[in-house]
């Protein structure tokens, strides 16, 4: 890393000022993805005013030197071409760069990243050896998690997915190079995952009901709390409004009562006239009552009258 980094400090130091710093940057590119964009992007920046070049192998010196691509020459050529930071993409670019190389195409500096890469050419153990070692290597850094091998080992992991997903598409056994038996074992195979997977979403489902009935039940006797609750509060304010009505209404008639006059429904005052007959009655039972009297005294003056006329005739018949 130290190296890399005074490397990188002499060669800022020899670029040149007066026109753009032409920088090389060479891969197989296979399955181009964003860890490629990104050391392309980093090449790119390495000097304020850069002219990147992008050198691809072919497919003869990819298969004898790296082995076997998923995409072919013309198709990797293609896609360096549709990413925004290269300016010039070298078809059949060399496995290991030369000073003839580097004159040809007038480079300044060569981006890639740290790592030794095996020459198995057999000129050296690090195809950068010489361009470190000329002081003109731009370090950039690789992104983590992404690669080439990266995809093609998801895709050999699920192969039988991939396969499947194909035969879906139109593709034919022959097109995959899968056998008959292996086809209709995939086949059933793959009903079998995705009746399992209905059966899992069908349980999910049902859960989720489960949860939501639960919840309404929840809020159903929190609601039905609340609304008895209200109902109790609401019923005894309105026992208590009724009692203090009926006591008001009883001690008014009460009060009038005792006045002789009580209030009508309308508010207004009547005056009681049954204590005014019961009070001519009383003049009546008095009368009657001074007649009894006036009726015992003339019985007694009779009886008078007659014992002393009765009085007299004995006397007379004494005589």
């Amino acid at each position: 890393m130290s190296n890399a980094n005074s490397n990188n400090s002499n060669s800022t130091d020899t670029a040149p000022s007066d026109r753009p710093v032409r920088v090389y940057a060479d891969g197989i590119y296979d399955l181009f993805h964003f860890g490629h964009a990104r050391s392309l992007e980093q090449a790119k920046k390495s000097f304020p005013n850069t002219y990147l070049l992008v050198g691809c192998c072919n497919d003869e010196t990819t298969h004898k030197f790296k082995g076997k691509t998923v995409m072919t020459e013309d198709e990797r050529y293609e896609s360096l071409r549709h990413c925004k930071w290269v300016d010039e993409v070298i078809p059949d670019a060399p496995w290991v760069v030369t000073q003839e190389f580097l004159d040809k195409h007038q480079i300044d500096f060569v981006a890639h990243d740290s790592l030794p890469y095996a020459d198995a050419s057999g000129a050296g153990k690090d195809v950068y050896e010489f361009v470190k070692a000329a002081g003109k290597f731009k370090e950039t850094k690789r992104t983590d998690g992404i690669s080439t091998s990266d995809i093609i080992m998801r895709i050999v992991k699920d192969y039988n997915q991939y396969v499947m997903r194909n035969l879906d598409r139109g593709y034919s056994r022959k097109d995959l190079g899968v056998s008959y038996v292996k086809e209709k074992r995939l086949r059933v195979n793959m009903k079998l995952k995705k009746l399992q997977e209905k059966v899992k979403q069908q349980q999910e489902r049902v859960g989720e009901k489960i949860q939501t009935v639960a919840m309404h039940r929840n809020e159903w006797v929190e609601n039905a709390d609340r609304w008895v609750a209200g109902f109790l509060e609401m019923f005894e304010e309105g026992c208590h409004k009724m009692g203090t009505a009926i006591r008001d209404r009883i001690q008014e008639r009460l009060r009038g009562q005792g006045s002789g006059k009580y209030l009508l429904p309308n508010g207004e005052e009547e005056e009681d006239d049954d204590e005014e007959y019961y009070y001519d009655e009383d003049d009546y039972f008095d009368e009657e009552e001074e007649y009894y009297y006036d009726n015992d005294e003339s019985d007694d003056e009779k009886d008078k009258k007659e014992m002393s006329e009765k009085d007299e005739k004995e006397t007379k018949e004494k005589k």
